[in-house]
């Protein structure tokens, strides 16, 4: 019997589902800490982007912001982070993940900002709007498909790497996969690490699902027109 085949026996094992410490209780560690990690990736990557869209400067900003945190190794942050008072456990991990996490969540927000057309800004303005007002009732709106879409990318990057959290006894799924290591792969180990990283990318895969369809819900009508009339007039002719 090859990792794989011992891997789908280990998930058909409801014992390894609903013993303490299984599956069940590893999902649960893991969705909280990535819901965490990408709400305060929301509080500190949205409010940054959406300002400077809305203000029409640091583009460049952004890009140095978003790829120096992208150069950030994960696993470096949860090494160095558990020597600061934060400690070992969840805390590090969710702040070493928000920093992940910021990345694409900042760059859509400044993005959505920017794709507003200007002369809908124009328009806006000579109604009488204020800063305000045209970014609460125009630029927001219009920028809601690209948040989404930075949610989405930034949610699947931070389920994915959630793994990593078994590193510093953060919990999570990555628990299943170090605990088949240190069970050794001839002593069935191999088929436990499978059946982590099994749970770990179907994981990503339904949250990749979800928020796309999340992503289309929020996308208006007119918009999703407009992109498709994009895409088509991009397509090279047969």
């Amino acid at each position: 019997m090859n990792y794989f085949q011992e891997g789908f026996v280990w998930l058909n094992d409801p014992l390894n589902w609903t013993n303490p410490g299984g599956l069940l209780d590893r999902l649960g560690e893991h969705l909280v800490i990535s819901f965490w990690a990408v709400v305060l990736g929301c509080l500190v990557g949205w409010p940054i982007g959406i300002w400077l869209g809305h203000r029409g400067r640091g583009g460049g900003a952004v890009i140095t912001v978003a790829n120096l945190t992208l150069a950030i190794p994960t696993l470096a942050l949860l090494t160095i982070l558990p020597l600061t008072p934060l400690g070992f456990g969840k805390p590090p991990v969710v702040v070493a993940l928000a920093v992940f996490a910021i990345p694409p969540l900042l760059a859509n927000a400044y993005t959505g900002l920017r794709s507003v057309d200007p002369e809908t800004r124009d328009s806006a303005r000579g109604m009488g709007l204020s800063g305000g007002q045209l970014l609460r009732q125009v630029e927001l709106p219009l920028a809601v498909p690209y948040l989404a879409a930075g949610l989405r990318t930034a949610a699947v990057q931070v389920v994915a790497t959630a793994a990593l959290a078994a590193f510093v006894n953060g919990g999570g799924l990555g628990q299943i996969i170090s605990a088949g290591f240190g069970i050794g792969m001839s002593n069935g180990g191999g088929g436990q690490i499978v059946a982590g990283g099994i749970a770990v990318a179907l994981l990503a895969l339904i949250v990749e699902g979800l928020l796309a369809v999340v992503q289309r819900l929020v996308t208006p009508p007119a918009l999703r027109v407009r992109g498709r009339r994009t895409q088509a007039a991009a397509a090279p002719a047969a």
